[in-house]
């Protein structure tokens, strides 16, 4: 049974939803008629579904400049996701299954204050000295690097990524922001040996709904084992998975 299909929804409630979304995608409040054109809700309708979410606290009406924005009552959301969501425990599978698929390690990256750190490491294969283990900050030239450099959204990594490239002998800015775009383009990079001399890796971002960067993921294994090409089909295998991934985090593609 399609519980999602127009038969099984409530309109008022959709409509409702959408005029959340519109508050919270915008980045400055909105106002009455800000609302009313984006929605498209007739003036007399909105008025009730606007009182009625001002009175829910799921909206907050500014008295003085009648301006919308979102209500504590989101907060009080958001705080009881992060609590019951266990997205480690979502993604795992994945990784376990990625390493199976691979026969490589699998590491999971995330932002800790001035850098990507490895957080979880799924190993496969035993006998690899990958150069790093759970707590190592990866450096720009790793494939986990390059996700988050490709996917910057604050000054503290635009400093990281600038303070990295003093460390590269003949770094190449614009060859560095060409690669950046293809990564972003493609959803995929390959680092040849960043670490340990015969260790390669591929890595993949992790988005969420703003298309922002939740964390990366890479695979990591021996040189000649590691595909670098875009589109073979391991590759395309674990980009159709990051894209599950994402997905828990709200992502969905673009359309064209």
């Amino acid at each position: 049974m399609n519980l999602m299909s127009s038969n099984t929804t409530i309109g008022s409630l959709t409509l409702g939803i959408q005029i959340i979304d519109a508050v919270a995608q915008s980045d400055i409040p909105l106002k009455f008629s800000d609302i009313q054109e984006i929605t498209g809700i007739s003036k007399s309708n909105l008025y009730k579904y606007l009182n009625t979410l001002t009175q829910m606290d799921l909206l907050f009406r500014d008295q003085k400049r009648g301006y919308f924005s979102l209500g504590y009552k989101f907060l009080e959301y958001g705080t009881a996701a992060l609590q019951n969501a266990d997205f480690i425990g979502r993604l795992t599978p994945y990784f376990k299954e990625i390493s199976k698929l691979t026969s490589m390690t699998t590491l999971l990256a995330t932002w800790i204050n001035d850098g990507p750190v490895i957080t979880n490491i799924w190993n496969t294969n035993y006998g690899l000295n990958i150069g790093a283990q759970v707590g190592t900050k990866l450096p720009l030239s790793s494939s986990s690097g390059k996700i988050f450099a490709a996917y910057a959204n604050s000054l503290e990594i635009t400093n990281w990524i600038e303070q990295e490239q003093q460390t590269i002998e003949q770094f190449n800015i614009a060859k560095f922001q060409r690669e950046l775009k293809q990564i972003r383009m493609e959803h995929f990079t390959y680092s040849y040996e960043p670490l340990v001399r015969h260790v390669s890796s591929i890595g993949f971002p992790i988005l969420n709904y703003k298309h922002e960067l939740v964390g990366s993921f890479s695979v990591v294994g021996f040189s000649e084992d590691v595909p670098s090409a875009f589109d073979t089909d391991i590759i395309q295998r674990i980009i159709s998975m990051s894209k599950e991934m994402s997905a828990i985090y709200g992502y969905k593609e673009k359309e064209e």
